[in-house]
């Protein structure tokens, strides 16, 4: 079974996902205008979406994910002013 959590940001909230697959964990952050993910976010499905979307790499928990850094991210999501090497902390601000 996965980890499900609320972050609160502010006045608004985060959910947060860890879910075990087979070797790895699929971690999601999801926030009211978009979303921060591991290394299994295909980037140019969330262009051709126009998902405001993040990558984020290295990372097995919800905890890893707070501290790490913006890898790579959509065309919607540089548009909200959100840049490579940024702190996920500081997306989720923007996203949530």
């Amino acid at each position: 079974m996965g980890v499900s959590k609320i972050i609160k940001i502010g006045k608004y909230s985060i959910q947060a996902f860890a879910i075990p697959l087979q070797t790895k964990r699929f971690i999601l952050l999801k926030g009211r205008k978009g979303y921060v993910m591991c290394g299994y976010l295909n980037l140019k499905a969330a262009n051709a979406f126009r998902d405001v979307a993040v990558r984020i790499v290295g990372v097995s928990t919800i905890k890893q994910a707070l501290g790490t850094k913006v890898h790579s991210l959509s065309h919607s999501a540089q548009r909200l002013g959100i840049h490579k090497g940024q702190l996920i902390r500081d997306v989720l601000k923007i996203i949530a």
